[in-house]
This record gives structure tokens, C-alpha cells and sequence, in this order.
């Protein structure tokens, strides 16, 4: 059982270390334990460490950079130099079909191209020039994006459902989202390359993970391991059962086991957020109206006065067309087109 822990363990870690990395800067239930945490570690990491860190910090989630980028390309480069090397070669051996073992390299491509869009599109940057047209776009919902209300960074009046960004610093159009990983805001004119983005990487890890699971399960049934008997610590005679296939695998083909639980970890995570990032786009909803919450009160906007005895009004998403025009409204975003014309 040591072998089939510590396989455990590893995919346990990889979920919390990508679960903490996507939510971490964006959740305040998150924030706050990490707020209860560093206030216990102060007491014991030296005053000076405890600087270096915060200054780490705010470099990696708080500011542009190519941490992630890199990191992404890191993982990816290593991922499939794993399935070349180990997996591909052994498969052709066992003939399997090279249309299904190219289809993790045709989506890797695909995956890239729409991963360097997401990266250096402009995903709708307000300016003094674009200002009118954007006002234009949106109804204003007067619970959570009121009319005549300025950015005080910008000094640029707010169109309804943007958002100024801190780590880019600007004012976005339809912002959904920072994200580290594509070094730059998801908003009206990149949302479509990033869901693309998001879809490809979600098929290549799937694919990569039935791949190798296929792969195993082959040299399992071709070796007749799962007929055979062992005998246990006790010295009782007992048939190969799955914990034992799982350990005879792993001590027989450690790298390849590991990849498994690494892409079908990422294949459930990302499978998950593309969902949600669907249901969202389905709906015409942003990751930032979807995050202040249907429970939006009035008093939430400070340049809206209000008596204080009124009732406090729920947000209600009135952007929502159908699911067509939701859609084409994403992935044919018309103050793109009319940005292109004007140049």
C-alpha cells in the first residue's frame, strides 16, 4: 500500500497546489485563510523574510509579468516530452492507431495558437478615443454598473460592465477576468480566443489521459497479470486485485503512472472551469459580475445616493439575449469589427 499512498498523495497535491493557484487571488474565503495563516507565521518567520515574501507575492499576482506564461509553457513542454518519449514509442510497438496518437500534437498545436491570441490581444482597453462607442454598448443596470460614474485611475467615464483592472491598469470593456496564466485580461475582444484556449488545453489533457490509460490497460490484459496470485505479508496466497495492479504498474512504469494522475487531475480542473466559463458565456454573464453575486445590493455602489430606508434591489442580469446571440456576441464582438474599420 506505500506505492498506491504516495500515488494518492501526489494527485492530492496536485489538485491543491492548482486549486490554490487559480482561486487564491480571486476568492475571499481564500484570502482570508491565507490572511489567519501569514498572521501565525509572523510569529516565527523573521521579519525580513516575511517582506521578501509579500514582495514575491504581489510580483507574481499583482502586477504583469511571465511568471506564468513560462510556467505554462514549462508544464506543457515537459508533459509531452513525457508522452514522446515513454508513451508514443511503446505504443506504436503495440500498433496502435497514428491518427490517435497525433491527436494530442494537433491539438497542442491548435491549443498554442489561440494561447498566444489570449496573450497579446487587446482585450478592450477603454480610452479617451473608444470612450463614446463603449458607453453605447451596454444598458446600464443602475444595481451594479450605474450611469456618470468616472474612474478615478483612468479619469475616464465607466461603461457598463467594465472594469479598471489593477495589475494592467486600465479600464477594460466587458472585463471578466485577470488571468496569470495568458499575462493579461480576459474582456469583449479576447474572451472568444480564450475560451478557445481554455477548450483545446481541456481536449489535449483529456486526450493525453485516455491515451496513456489505454496504453496501461493494454499491457495489463496483454502481460495476464490481473490472472495470476501473490501472496500477501501474512503469507496468505491472494488473487491480483486493483491495488496491486495499480503498485506493479507503478513500480513497473513510474514516469508514465505519474503522468496519468497529473493529466487527469488537470483533465477534471480544467474540465470544470470550462464548464463553468460556458454556463457563464450561455448566460451573457462575466467571472466579475458572476463573483459580486446575484445578491448585488444598491448600497454595494457608492455614487448611487439612495434613501436609507430603501429596499435594497438584487441584481438581475439583463444583458442575457438567448443563447445564439449570447454567443455571437462573444465570438463576434461589433466594436471589434468597428475598432479594425476605423484603422
Amino acid at each position: 500500500m506505500d506505492f498506491l499512498v504516495l500515488f494518492l498523495l501526489y494527485l492530492a497535491l496536485v489538485l491543491l497546489g492548482f486549486v490554490m493557484i487559480c482561486l487564491a487571488s480571486k476568492t475571499h474565503y481564500l484570502q482570508g485563510l491565507i490572511s489567519r495563516g501569514a498572521q501565525i507565521f509572523s510569529y516565527i518567520i523573521p521579519e525580513c523574510l516575511q517582506r521578501a515574501m509579500l514582495r514575491v507575492l504581489h510580483y507574481l499576482f499583482h502586477t504583469r509579468n511571465y511568471t506564468f506564461v513560462i510556467l505554462h509553457l514549462i508544464l506543457q513542454g515537459m508533459v509531452y516530452t513525457e508522452y514522446t518519449w515513454e508513451i508514443f514509442g511503446l505504443c506504436q510497438q503495440l500498433e496502435f492507431s497514428l491518427y490517435y496518437l497525433f491527436l494530442p500534437y494537433l491539438l497542442l498545436i491548435v491549443n498554442l495558437v489561440f494561447f498566444t491570441l489570449s496573450c497579446v490581444t487587446d482585450p478592450g482597453t477603454i480610452t479617451k478615443a473608444n470612450e463614446l462607442l463603449f458607453l453605447q454598448v451596454y444598458e446600464f443596470d443602475e444595481v451594479m454598473f450605474p450611469k456618470n460614474v468616472r474612474c478615478p485611475t483612468c479619469d475616464l467615464r465607466k461603461p457598463a460592465r467594465s472594469k479598471h483592472c489593477s495589475v494592467c491598469n486600465r479600464c477594460v470593456h466587458r472585463f471578466d477576468h485577470h488571468c496569470v496564466w495568458v499575462n493579461n485580461c480576459v474582456g469583449a475582444w479576447n474572451t472568444r480566443y480564450f475560451l478557445s484556449y481554455l477548450l483545446t488545453l481541456t481536449a489535449s489533457a483529456a486526450t493525453m489521459a485516455v491515451v496513456s490509460t489505454v496504453f496501461l490497460v493494454r499491457l495489463v490484459v496483454m502481460s495476464d497479470v490481473y490472472l495470476q496470485t501473490y501472496v500477501d505479508d501474512l503469507g496468505h496466497l491472494q488473487v491480483v486485485d486493483t491495488v496491486f495492479l495499480v503498485q506493479y504498474l507503478f513500480l513497473t512504469f513510474p514516469r508514465i503512472v505519474f503522468l496519468v494522475g497529473f493529466v487527469v487531475v488537470l483533465s477534471f480542473l480544467l474540465g470544470g472551469y470550462l464548464c463553468f466559463s460556458l454556463y457563464l458565456a450561455a448566460i451573457n454573464q462575466t467571472t466579475n459580475e458572476w463573483h459580486k453575486g446575484s445578491r448585488a445590493w444598491c448600497q454595494r455602489c457608492p455614487h448611487t445616493a439612495r434613501p436609507p430606508a430603501a429596499e435594497p434591489q438584487a441584481y438581475r442580469n439583463i444583458h442575457s439575449h438567448g443563447l445564439w446571440s449570447n454567443l455571437r456576441e462573444i465570438f463576434l464582438p461589433a466594436t471589434a469589427r468597428y475598432e479594425r474599420k476605423k484603422k
